[in-house]
């Protein structure tokens, strides 16, 4: 597992030290990684473990093989969206848990592969799906969402400033042509693209299309709703988000146990939450890891107990 060390050619986790502290490893734990992806920080967790478990998620047909490099008794994969976490844990005896780890980046391996359709440095199809085999891929939306529904998705999840303008020229575009590819795309919405912002304005179009295609904000609700079933009273959670809308509801749950409105209050005007938060404001990267690895810039990492 050497190889595994600090990062694979496949992934290069972030905060790899911090996550792994935050958890609180014992080598007798049971604990969950929900985003295997290229299984760095899985790799790491398993150094930790003797007579414990580590079940890891990934719904991605590339991270299941790469789970190959890892196979060990204390080790399962379960090729799975996070979405299901309580019924596959359930399905494989393993409540609750000590701790359980979500990243919640795309891996280095899905934006490099070009076929997958998640980087603008490369042409390629419009996918952008996470299980690559099936569901909504980003040219469907691009070929099929009304122009409201464009507005939206490019406004709210990209947090593209012109998104109005963005959705109309989409719209305008696809009549003359199918916009399948990622060549297509750019070229499509280039009059609305602005000069010297590129690369940022395309990685947020890019950002609200991926999300949308996997009903990424939805999935993260459900996942992180049932954290407080899984975990035993004193587990960890420990959440990696790379952009604000995911680190607000992120932050949300854990402060309140919601993700919109005030927590609940007993009779006695106590809140009534499942989690004790441990980071006051989120760990951030070191300089020396981004000047390392770019993608740690945007990272915001927050950990919280279960309460007894």
């Amino acid at each position: 597992m050497n190889n595994y060390h600090n990062d694979t050619a496949y992934h290069r986790p972030v905060m790899l030290r911090e996550c792994l502290e935050a958890l609180d490893l014992q080598p007798g734990g049971r604990y969950v990684d929900v985003t295997f992806g290229g299984g760095g920080h899985s790799a790491r967790i398993l150094e930790h473990l003797t007579t414990g478990h580590l079940y890891s998620f990934d719904q991605d047909a590339d991270a299941e093989r790469e789970a190959g490099n890892l196979a060990r008794p204390q080790f399962t994969f379960i090729r799975s969206n996070f979405r299901d976490l309580h019924a596959e844990l359930q399905r494989h005896d393993a409540l609750p848990v000590d701790g359980l780890l979500a990243d919640l980046g795309v891996s280095s391996h899905q934006f490099d592969t070009p076929e997958r359709g998640f980087s603008t440095r490369f042409d390629g199809p419009l996918d952008m799906r996470m299980n690559a085999e099936y569901g909504t891929t980003a040219a469907d939306i691009i070929a099929d969402y009304s122009e409201a529904e464009l507005h939206r998705i490019f406004g709210m999840y990209g947090e593209v400033t012109n998104a109005r303008t963005l959705a109309a020229t989409v719209v305008a575009a696809r009549r003359g042509q199918s916009i399948t590819t990622i060549a297509a795309l750019k070229k499509a919405i280039a009059s609305c693209t602005p000069r010297g912002k590129e690369n940022k304005y395309l990685a947020q179009v890019f950002q609200a299309l991926r999300i949308e295609a996997n009903d990424e904000m939805a999935a993260l609700q459900e996942m992180l709703t049932q954290t407080a079933q899984v975990l035993r009273p004193g587990g960890r959670l420990v959440v990696m988000s790379y952009h604000s809308l995911e680190d607000r509801l992120v932050k949300n749950f854990m402060a309140k146990g919601k993700f919109f409105g005030e927590a609940e209050k007993n009779l006695f005007g106590h809140t009534n939450t499942p989690f004790e938060v441990l980071t006051r404001k989120p760990v951030e990267a070191s300089a020396e890891e981004v000047a390392l690895n770019p993608r740690a810039r945007s990272a915001k990492l927050r950990v919280a107990v279960r309460k007894e």
